[in-house]
């Protein structure tokens, strides 16, 4: 699942001088498969339930050599003619499935922490409309997060000017954002003058999988004539299966959504979406013009690049198109559901054994769980849940990962391979047993 080689015996294996020659065909081929192959991540084994990377579908894989091999650039619609035309029909079947009017748009990202910091942007524009020319000076508006919200939202705030200190944290009632406790900090900001520039909502974090209330955050964002961003990256894959979608109930009232098919929809990397309600607004956030590139002649700009960071664009939509043209929704609906069913059946085992604690009940494809031993207090119990994490990655039998919850050091598992079955979530259960026995 991982190379069992140290960081320090990868390094070695390419430290070497800049080849001043090449080298025949099947020595580079070599070279790939007995140095590069077996020191990456295999995230197609099924044993390998680590981080929120996907096994990619076959279709979309294919696509990655003839997007390179084209090698247009989706910023100028006259470089990328059919590209373009593509990346904005997609965008409208995805904010149609969000519940977006007929002015949303959006553009394609590298992920969904460019997304959120992009419709943040757009807030800012929004709230400081003199900010691209003047900076933001005094009395910043502050913005508003859970606080098991994705680093990308402080990040955010600290990279457009104004500052962590504006980064206001909302604590959390079952790892969502307590909504109660949001009403009351929108009262007192509006009491104290302060002004809000965005609610960040979280529809699936990244340490649970949770879905914050979204229909409830967007009613008090209206409320208080405040941006709701809901950073969908993980979660709003939800969209596409009719038994989850109401996880994303009120994902219509966001001006902005961050949306990462490259984790639940199982595409490669780099396929990430942003979606807002309103595309003028998006456009807004750059105000720079650049006339030998973009060619507006009224109504909507076709050019992708008058509302992305990025110039030079990969034609990544391709990916998720051909997806959708050879399996449809309906398929990668039943993908997105198999992973959470496999979780889901896995938090189910776990309430028959003792040896195991579940930490929640996952709402999608996340699972935080607890080895317990007796006679060990909270503290031990936390140093032997990070050893047992680490000698059951290296015996090769599998690959999970770990975090802190509420305060515990927990085991974490994520599902992101349809190959994945009930039958190794047993056997990761056992193999986590016989390493647990051993330390």
């Amino acid at each position: 699942m991982s190379p069992a080689a140290s960081a320090g015996d990868l390094a070695g294996r390419f430290a070497e001088p800049v080849p001043l020659e090449g080298r025949p065909l099947g020595e580079v081929l070599a070279r790939i498969d007995r140095d590069l192959l077996s020191g990456v991540n295999r995230l197609a084994h099924p044993m390998y339930m680590g981080h929120q990377v996907s096994a990619p579908l076959a279709a979309a894989i294919w696509m990655e050599s003839l997007k390179a091999a084209v090698n247009n650039s989706a910023a100028v619609r006259e470089m990328s003619p059919a590209g373009t035309a593509v990346e904005r029909q997609v965008i409208r079947w995805m904010c149609d499935l969000a519940g977006l009017g007929a002015e949303a748009g959006g553009t394609f990202t590298s992920g969904g922490t460019e997304a959120t910091f992009t419709a943040l942007l757009a807030a800012r524009a929004r709230a400081l409309p003199d900010a691209w020319e003047r900076g933001v000076g005094e009395g910043a508006p502050v913005v508003l997060a859970g606080e098991h919200a994705h680093y990308a939202v402080t990040r955010a705030v600290a990279e457009l000017g104004l500052g962590m200190r504006r980064a206001v944290a909302v604590p959390s009632r079952d790892h969502r954002m307590d909504t109660r406790a949001l009403a009351g900090r929108l009262a007192q900001l509006r009491a104290e003058g302060v002004p809000v520039m965005a609610v960040v909502a979280t529809a699936g974090s990244t340490a649970t999988g949770s879905f914050d209330d979204l229909d409830t955050i967007g009613r008090l964002c209206e409320e208080h004539d405040a941006w709701l961003h809901v950073d969908g990256a993980h979660g709003a894959s939800a969209l596409v299966s009719a038994r989850h979608r109401h996880r994303v109930r009120g994902i219509e009232r966001a001006r902005s959504i961050a949306w990462d098919p490259h984790k639940l929809l199982l595409m490669p990397l780099g396929t990430g979406m942003l979606l807002v309600r309103d595309e003028a607004e998006l456009d807004r956030a750059f105000l720079q013009r650049a006339p030998y590139l973009f060619h507006g002649a009224g109504g909507r700009v076709l050019d992708q690049g008058v509302r992305s960071f990025l110039c030079s664009r990969p034609v990544d939509v391709l990916k998720l198109w051909v997806a959708l043209q050879r399996y449809g929704l309906e398929g990668l609906a039943a993908a997105h559901d198999h992973l959470c069913d496999v979780a889901h059946g896995l938090w189910e085992l776990i309430g028959t054994r003792d040896d195991f604690e579940a930490m929640h009940e996952p709402e999608s494809n996340i699972l935080c769980f607890r080895w317990r031993g007796p006679g060990l207090d909270d503290e031990a119990l936390d140093d032997r849940n990070r050893r047992l994490r680490e000698a059951y990655n290296l015996s090769g039998a599998g690959w999970i990962t770990t975090t802190v919850l509420d305060g515990r050091r927990v085991l974490r598992v994520t599902i992101m391979n349809p190959r994945t079955r009930a039958s190794h979530t047993r056997a990761l259960l056992d193999g986590l047993a016989v390493e647990a026995a051993r330390l």
